[in-house]
């Protein structure tokens, strides 16, 4: 597996040879640091730890600067482990988009935009019930029945109920690299992926 950290910008739409339009996500993959390299005999599984985005020291804790130090490189705001990854790497080295190409079938992860909490019209997709007309009632947008009063006596686990709304980790699959423009490091990811713009992401292949 390779994969790389980036960060969504935006969404966009490319029109092929054909004259087919593709919505495509905006993804901006600064060059990846690798500031760990985990292996079966000291961690007990192979994987790359990759960071971007420096930090100022004075914002750093100590542990995180020595850990950084043993790579030669400035504190990082973000740091992701990818596990058996394809590529040889030393430590400071840096993972580009180099590593794809136009056609490859990738895979992104990323974390939802938060709602708050939300009734279940919003979080459900629930119709409602009751009528609108013949004056104002708190009925319209209510769920209905949650519960069993002449048998369990109780409500069931997983009774889809108003509650939290989004920001959950989401992987999109089966999307596919539509463009690269190495120079201003953004690749162009078919569909949309989830978070808002700005937030990280992860590319895998």
């Amino acid at each position: 597996m390779k994969g790389i950290i980036g960060k969504k910008i935006g969404m966009t739409s490319i029109f092929g040879a054909d004259g087919k339009q593709t919505a495509c996500t905006i993804i901006e993959a600064q060059p990846n640091t690798v500031t760990q390299i985990k292996t079966i005999e000291t961690d007990g599984y192979n994987a790359l730890q990759l960071a971007i985005g420096d930090k100022k020291e004075k914002h750093a804790t100590k542990a995180e600067i020595s850990h950084f130090a043993k790579a030669s490189t400035a504190p990082k705001k973000f740091t992701k482990e990818f596990r058996n990854y394809d590529l040889t790497k030393t430590l400071g080295e840096t993972i580009t988009l180099d590593i794809f190409a136009e056609g490859d079938k990738v895979e992104v992860v990323g974390t939802t935009k938060g709602k708050g909490f939300q009734g279940v019209v919003k979080r459900h997709g629930f119709s409602g019930v009751g009528e609108a007309s013949h004056g104002q009632h708190d009925r319209q947008r209510a769920p209905g029945s949650i519960g069993n009063s002449s048998d369990a006596s109780r409500v069931f686990k997983g009774m889809r109920m108003a509650g939290r709304m989004g920001g959950d980790r989401v992987k999109m699959k089966g999307l596919k690299v539509v463009k690269l423009f190495p120079e201003k490091n953004y690749i162009l990811v078919s569909g949309n992926i989830p978070g808002h713009n700005g937030s990280i992401v992860l590319i895998q292949k």
